[in-house]
């Protein structure tokens, strides 16, 4: 009784609106950096300041979390949902770094659906993050999380495919080494995405 009594704060929903829109952010960058190299060191240097906005918004909820007494939702899914969403950019670095590292000067055209995939998962990610403040949109949330898996297997699709055309046809092994990275990375941010999915879906389940 006591605990009903006592206010809660509405912050984190600001925090994880922040953090999803940074992510579809990162996301286009990512895909222009898939879609034309001209630009290469501005595009990677921009998906590194995004990612740098959200450590602050990640540090900010965890430290707005340890500061308050009473969550609107349990306390672990905080940290779980805004940890997992950190991993969607934390990866586009590393795929936006790995691109410049590896000094590529042209990518597949399966590298470029992969990064369609990405923005496609991040912006549903930032779609179902968006009406998680109300439980009533519990339904709508779920067909979200739902497309966002479909996507995530469209993307393990491309990437099978991807990789036999790779080992089959690229006759320089160095640049099939650059390219699986490239792919295994950016596959890899689907299913971060379709991890926060899983986590919002639990939510749902555990307050609606």
């Amino acid at each position: 009784m006591f605990g009903r009594l006592m206010p809660t704060e509405g912050k984190f929903f600001d925090l994880f609106n922040q953090h999803a829109d940074l992510c579809v952010k990162g996301a286009k960058e990512m895909l222009g950096l898939m879609s034309n190299f001209d630009d290469l060191e501005n595009r990677v240097h921009a998906i590194e300041s995004i990612e740098k906005q959200a450590d602050k918004i990640t540090y900010a909820t965890v430290d707005l979390l340890h500061k308050t007494f009473i969550t609107p939702i349990d306390r672990d899914d905080i940290h779980k949902l805004v940890t997992k969403m950190d991993d969607i950019l934390d990866l586009l670095e590393d795929a936006a770094q790995t691109v410049s590292l590896y000094d590529l000067h042209s990518v597949t055209p399966e590298a470029k659906r992969l990064a369609e995939l990405v923005l496609a998962c991040s912006e549903k990610v930032r779609d179902a993050v968006a009406l998680l403040h109300n439980m009533d949109n519990s339904k709508q949330i779920v067909a979200i999380c739902e497309e966002i898996d479909r996507l995530e297997s469209d993307a393990d699709h491309v990437m099978r495919a991807a990789m036999s055309k790779l080992f089959r046809d690229e006759p320089d092994v160095r640049n099939l080494i650059k390219m699986k990275a490239i792919y295994e990375i950016l596959e890899t941010v689907t299913d971060r995405c379709e991890d926060v999915a899983n986590i919002i879906e639990g939510i749902i389940v555990e307050n609606a």
